[in-house]
């Protein structure tokens, strides 16, 4: 079974639309594309970075955009004048790329920089206080003490 039908649950349930598309998303064949590749790593509790690999390229052959919940880098080799050697061997890839990557609630982009043929990415998912967790104390019930009826008996 390669394709899962998820219209029923689009009829029975609200707000689930983008979950829904990312699962889909998931058994598409072009999502098995390997190249440039890259790594993602967790550098503290908040914080994440992406590095890609990007040898030839440099700062105005690449961009970066981020937008609804999706970043996405291309690269795009600039044309290069004919030259008149002769390639015997051609090992280094001067092919165009689009790399997407879901992003997170609150994760946004803090800062890119392109080092010794690396791309790297900095994240910072950035929770707002009113969906943090937060401690709510409990009151204990207070203890009455028991009356007593009072009652003349003549």
């Amino acid at each position: 079974m390669r394709h899962v039908d998820f219209s029923p649950l689009y009829r029975s349930t609200v707000g689930f639309d983008r979950l829904f598309t990312m699962l889909d998303s998931l058994a598409q064949p072009d999502q098995a594309q390997t190249y440039p590749p890259y790594n993602i790593e967790r550098t503290g509790e908040n914080t994440y970075r992406i590095t890609m690999a990007v040898a030839g390229f440099d700062e105005k052959e690449l961009s970066i955009e981020a937008h609804a919940h999706v970043l996405q880098v291309k690269g795009e080799k600039s044309e290069e004048p004919a030259e008149v050697s002769e390639y015997l061997y051609r090992g280094i890839a001067k092919r165009a790329f689009e790399r997407r990557f879901q992003l997170a609630d609150h994760v946004e982009v803090q800062a890119a920089s392109l080092k010794n043929g690396l791309l790297h990415i900095d994240l910072l998912r950035n929770i707002p206080e009113a969906m943090k967790p937060r401690r709510i104390s409990i009151a204990a019930e207070q203890v009455e003490t028991p009356k007593a009826i009072e009652a003349h008996i003549n």
